[in-house]
């Protein structure tokens, strides 16, 4: 640890939101450069600080500030320096001198306890005096703050959050309640929370640290796709988590209740899940509950806005399922047209399919590959078309969003862009979420989409907060058609849309079985409705488009894979590397992402003299990688899953520079780079509604409850011409014939069957 002592000779950056700041500061004869968090120090302030000395390879060596008290200047010449910099607004040099002269070594004291005085300085009227003092008194604070926080283990840039939020009222938060922070603040999680709690005094079984534990249980729940937790599952993990007994939580639950922060539902027996060995178990013959296992009382618990969300939803949805009196032969004779026209014919689901759009105001269409989804789309649209109806088309991502433009010959967008979607001003943004963090939609029950036919296409992938945001812009007597695959994987936010709406039996769903010939041609889409049915796949024979390449070595499955997507697959499918994706169930191993990365980063795509490169949050980014967004960014317009290249590293602005597929040029800050990670490889989740030339897998053996029909299903489908897997063919088997995925608690199918009973 290094530590610098002197005055701030001069601000040479600062990021006015979090306090950031390059600082020059002089001491002892010498000039240091000191990087870090310093929201209130100004030129002329006498600071000491204390971190690790690096090289930054432009700017030299530089102080990476972790700590640092600024010292009060307390000599007469100290205290000139001070004012004389324009630390104090208002005042410059020259009046500095006619305040030192003045007050001489009181000088100090005067500026902090007694700033009416200073109308006393020729050159200082009342109103003056009162501004300087105000200015003096809020440094002060702001300072008192900082100091205090650090106490509890709160880093520089969170304390300038936190005392920005909360003012004086912080050190009653902390005394009292610091899990309030965890509620109110992005940024700080319960673990955060408990932390300094902890070094606070507060004690382990406080009815505070219990509550924000169970809110924290819920939170973790959400992001694995959870709306709710069994009553008996949320006690025992909160229980775990704080490391308590879990008696005399149910009171907290009913606290929480009467807070309105959380709904308890009652569950009905069928709405139990038997997948989960910690809840009730079904018998597995009679597919019955045994009596004697079932409490009197079985609760769901819901974070409040899950369930409200969850509730409208449902609401709109039963708003939206309206019934026209459109005589049948009307709507046939009309298809017929476009069958001639087209110079195609329909086979009776797809005429069902463009029958029930017609009648209704919404309609579920889902199949697998080659079951005509594309053919039968086209077809609503052509319909639509001939009755003069404006027409809109959406996909979750910009992947699928362009597939489906190509695939129909209209303009489709992403969901957020149909939307309108903006950024929310920052002050809204550092709240909590409700349910969508830092982005507002201008069209919604307000301002809804004008359209009298709406087509959502790869439905698997909308979470319940985005088919929520959709439906609020939905009028009543708009035609919604909702298209997907619902055996893909589930969306990667919370709940289970699309099988949760087939599975209520409420609605109308028209299912896609027939494989078309040219699909029926394709080892890609026949082996995936294999998967689906549990029949047997062939894995020694010889196919054009799905390939499995045995391998017992980790190592030698490495080096398959590199020759396959680097040397053998671009010239096989006629596309460029960079469109070609590695696919794997893993983050970890030696077959997970972040190991595949590492390794094919070194490979095919070097360090070499002249590349610019830069390691940020443990991952090192080179100009010329191929990789990908991560969270979803309203402000910057980019989302999960969007994929780029590198094009450039700024080290004088810590900028690096991204291009996207759709040419959309991109700039992050070092800072925002925990938003990036590389993407020679990519987990199969993050695959969802993309669609490659080829896909090579690695099939090596790992966590059962990763290894999952509906994973191996949603992998293979994202190849367009060819799917290589390489790895054991008792591995695939495996992942075939296990169909114990993960259960998501929702409850989407219960509130709609509510409103139609």
């Amino acid at each position: 640890m290094a530590s610098v002592a002197g005055y701030v000779e001069k601000i040479k950056y600062r990021n006015e939101e979090n306090g950031y700041s390059i600082l020059s500061v002089s001491g002892g004869g010498e000039e240091f450069v000191l990087v870090g968090t310093f929201p209130v120090i100004e030129e002329g302030e006498y600071i000491q600080a204390e971190g690790v000395m690096k090289v930054h390879p432009v700017y030299g060596e530089q102080l990476q500030v972790e700590s640092y008290e600024a010292k009060t200047p307390e000599d007469r010449e100290s205290v000139l320096r001070y004012l004389s910099s324009g630390a104090v607004k208002g005042i410059g040099e020259a009046l500095a001198k006619r305040i030192v002269k003045k007050f001489k070594n009181d000088t100090l004291r005067i500026l902090e306890e007694e700033p009416e005085r200073l109308s006393e300085v020729k050159g200082i009227s009342d109103r003056m005096a009162a501004e300087i003092g105000a200015q003096i008194l809020e440094k002060k604070e702001m300072r008192d703050a900082m100091l205090f926080l650090t106490k509890y283990g709160i880093s520089m840039n969170l304390s300038v959050k936190l005392y920005r939020r909360y003012g004086d009222a912080i050190y009653g938060i902390i005394r009292d309640n610091p899990y309030r922070l965890a509620d109110d603040v992005t940024g700080i999680g319960f673990r955060i929370a408990d932390d300094i709690a902890r070094r606070a005094g507060i004690e382990a079984d406080s009815e505070f640290r219990i509550r924000s534990g169970i809110l924290y249980v819920l939170s973790q729940a959400g992001g694995q796709g959870h709306m709710y937790l069994p009553e008996e599952i949320l006690l025992r993990r909160t229980a775990e988590l704080l490391g308590i007994p879990e008696e005399g939580m149910r009171v907290q639950l009913s606290d929480l209740q009467m807070d309105r922060k959380i709904v308890m539902k009652k569950m009905p027996p069928e709405a139990v899940p038997d997948t989960d060995p910690s809840w009730i178990r079904m018998d597995p013959e009679s597919r019955e509950f045994p009596e004697e296992q079932i409490p009197e009382d079985r609760w769901a618990v819901y974070p409040s806005g899950a369930y409200f969300t969850e509730l409208n939803t449902a609401a709109m949805l039963h708003d939206l399922d309206l019934r026209s009196d459109e005589p049948e032969e009307r709507i046939l004779k009309a298809l017929s047209q476009v069958e001639e026209s087209e110079g195609i014919i329909f086979d009776d689901q797809q005429r069902l399919a463009v029958l029930e759009a017609a009648r209704s105001g919404l309609l579920i269409l889902t199949g697998g590959p080659g079951t005509g989804k594309t053919t039968t789309i086209n077809a609503i649209i052509r319909y639509f078309e001939r009755q003069g109806a404006e027409i809109l088309l959406a996909a979750p991502t910009g992947r699928a969003a362009k597939r489906m433009t190509e695939a129909t010959g209209h303009e489709a967008r992403t969901i957020h862009r149909l939307l309108e979607i903006s950024g929310m001003p920052a002050d809204e943004e550092d709240r909590k979420p409700g349910t969508l963090t830092g982005m507002h939609f201008a069209r919604n029950e307000e301002m809804p989409l004008e359209a009298d036919c709406v087509i959502i296409d790869e439905v698997s992938m909308v979470d319940i907060y985005l088919m929520n945001s959709l439906l609020k812009a939905v009028s009543p007597g708009t035609h919604l058609i909702l298209v997907g695959d619902s055996n893909q994987l589930p969306s990667v936010g919370p709940g289970n849309v699309l099988r949760d709406l087939i599975s209520s039996g409420c609605f109308n769903v028209v299912r896609l079985n027939r494989i078309y010939r040219q699909a029926a041609e394709s080892d890609i889409v026949v082996n995936a409705h294999r998967m689906i049915d549990g029949d047997p796949i062939d894995l020694s024979k010889r196919s054009r488009d799905f390939l499995f390449i045995r391998q017992e070595d980790p190592d030698g499955v490495l080096q398959i894979m590199l020759s396959l997507v680097r040397d053998k697959l671009p010239k096989y499918v006629d596309a460029p590397v960079n469109e070609l994706q590695i696919m794997t169930p893993m983050r970890k191993g030696v077959l997970g992402v972040e190991n595949l990365n590492r390794f094919l980063q070194g490979v095919m795509n070097p360090p070499a003299p002249g590349k610019p490169e830069k390691e940020l949050n443990g991952i090192l980014f080179r100009v010329g990688d191929k990789v990908m967004q991560i969270k979803n960014d309203y402000h910057r317009g980019v989302y999960n899953g969007d994929i780029g290249i590198l094009t450039m590293i700024n080290s004088f602005a810590e900028t690096l520079t991204v291009i996207f597929d759709d040419d959309r040029e991109v700039e992050y800050s070092y800072g925002d780079t925990e938003e990036l990670e590389l993407a020679y490889a990519i987990t199969i989740h993050k695959s969802q509604g993309s669609e490659y030339p080829a896909v090579v897998i690695p099939v090596w053996p790992g966590p059962r409850m990763l290894l999952t029909r509906n994973l191996i299903y949603t992998a293979v489908t994202r190849a367009r011409s060819c799917v290589a897997m390489v790895g054991a063919p008792r591995c695939f088997f495996d992942m075939v014939a296990n169909t114990q995925e993960l259960r998501r608690y929702t409850g989407l199918a219960e509130r709609v069957k509510e409103l139609y009973a």
